[in-house]
């Protein structure tokens, strides 16, 4: 049983930085593919980022990409996504994820395994 915890969330300012981690244990990391979702208030849960099960593949949400990074460490078994350039609109509970397999999915049903959540707040 894969669990994950994720760190780094909180408020910042419009155009700030933060980077969010996703710590795993209890199984082994370089097995899962990983990703990353939001949900903001009153909305559905969105993919945000994913990366591949060796870390050479990375996917984006259209309205993140060339602001979010996603990465992975398998000396630390952890997932990072790193967040530029920050909006108003990217306030949301950020979760990460992770599924068996090559490849991450963008489509939350695929991943069993979740963090609790972190919380990331950007002021205008």
């Amino acid at each position: 049983q894969v669990q994950l915890v994720e760190s780094g969330g909180g408020l910042v300012q419009a155009g700030g930085s933060l980077r969010l981690s996703c710590a795993t244990s209890g199984g082994p990391f370089s097995n899962y593919a990983m990703g990353w979702f939001r949900q903001a208030p009153g909305k559905e849960r969105e993919f945000v980022a994913g990366i591949s099960r060796g870390g050479t593949m990375t996917y984006y949400a259209d309205s993140v990409k060339a602001r979010f990074t996603i990465s992975r460490d398998k000396a630390k078994n952890t997932v990072y996504l790193q967040m530029n350039s920050l909006k108003p609109e990217d306030t949301a509970v950020y979760s990460c994820a992770a599924k068996s397999g090559i490849y991450p999915e963008r489509t939350s049903d695929h991943y069993p395994y979740w963090g609790q959540g972190t919380q990331v707040t950007v002021s205008s």
